[in-house]
């Protein structure tokens, strides 16, 4: 090839590289074009009017009243999901062509990330001093000796199980019991330990409300006691820890979303963590409720969550089978959450959940 030859190509490789920088310029000034004609923001005012009320709904779920149904609670245990309705509206506003709606979509976008984009990365560290687990094991639990044999597998140091049954209780008390030297029942709740326990006593959660309640005696109650509370012994000094079930939480037509002992419940325990002289406490429990839920608030007011601190991703728990809320939790105070994660599934519906803790 000559020179001249040489130097006509290379001549036409460059227009042609200008050709595709033009090209691609041109593209951008027409879309830029297209988003400001009158008529892109006039299409989609439906589907932008969706997108703001999405993101309003999601900024102010704390101002939805609770007095019809207990909309606001229900609202806020799903709240993460309210996100999927994101990509719908986006998907529809770019059919539309509407400049309107996908500007529209920045509120949502940003309220979003902002409530749960913490969650998203993985925050956990290494070097934590103890590990504690939590497991609702289900009354309905159709394999408890292996359930057992799942978590003591686990290798966690302190171990809270919840929804003891009195034919299951036998069973897991025989299978951790090699794993776990020093263990506690009280009620439909237990506590399993490599390290001494002591102090421990039921934690009064107002199963029973009214005056009936008042007249039943102390160890009437304590056959179904859903908390407790002990003193682990560990290098580093005593750590309370606290295990809890609170009451259930129901969605029903006549009376929306119920709530009403597990309301009780998270007040009287909120109190007795409040009266805790040990500045280092732990809260292993299912509340059957959300860290976003205003009604734990007396709760999440003064206990962190290890899930938020130190977890990745939404850490859902339940039901086993398609977890999409994270129900059971393991609260802090005065320790340093490492890493928090999801057991594998066991017989329960419930799934277990793990962190480790540090001094």
């Amino acid at each position: 090839m000559t020179q001249v030859d040489m130097a006509v190509t290379g001549q036409d490789g460059i227009g042609r590289r200008e050709t595709g920088s033009g090209t691609r310029r041109e593209r951008i000034r027409r879309a830029i074009r297209a988003a400001c004609r009158p008529g892109s923001w006039k299409r989609g005012l439906l589907l932008a009017a969706l997108a703001l009320l999405l993101g309003l709904f999601m900024l102010l779920h704390a101002k939805i009243p609770n007095r019809i149904g207990n909309l606001g609670s229900l609202v806020e245990t799903f709240l993460p999901w309210l996100g999927l309705f994101i990509p719908v509206l986006l998907a529809g506003a770019l059919w539309r062509r509407s400049a309107s709606a996908a500007a529209a979509l920045l509120l949502p976008i940003v309220v979003w990330l902002s409530l749960f984009g913490g969650l998203l990365g993985d925050k956990s560290q290494p070097g934590s001093d103890l590990t504690v687990a939590e497991h609702n094991v289900g009354a309905d639990n159709p394999d408890p000796a292996g359930t057992a044999r799942d978590l003591a597998a686990s290798g966690t140091d302190v171990l809270a199980l919840v929804e003891l049954t009195d034919q299951a209780r036998s069973t897991y008390e025989a299978e951790l019991a090699k794993a776990y030297p020093y263990t506690t029942v009280q009620g439909t709740v237990g506590l399993w330990s490599r390290l001494p326990l002591s102090d421990i006593r039921p934690v009064d959660t107002e199963i029973d409300a009214g005056p009936l309640g008042d007249t039943k005696p102390a160890d009437v109650k304590l056959t179904y006691n859903r908390a407790l509370r002990a003193t682990v012994t560990t290098d580093q000094g005593p750590l309370a820890v606290y295990v809890a079930h609170l009451g259930s939480a129901r969605v029903n037509p006549r009376s929306g979303f119920w709530t009403d002992s597990r309301d009780r419940n998270a007040q009287a325990l909120g109190r007795a963590v409040a009266a805790e002289q040990n500045p280092r406490v732990v809260l292993l429990g299912d509340l059957n409720g959300t860290m976003d839920d205003r009604a734990l608030a007396d709760i999440t007011s003064q206990l962190r969550s290890a899930q938020d601190a130190a977890g990745d991703g939404f850490g859902f728990s339940w039901p086993a089978e398609f977890p999409v809320v994270r129900i059971d939790q393991i609260l802090v105070r005065g320790i340093e959450p490492k890493d928090s994660w999801v057991l594998p599934a066991t017989g329960s519906d419930h799934l277990p959940v793990a962190a480790g803790i540090s001094w």
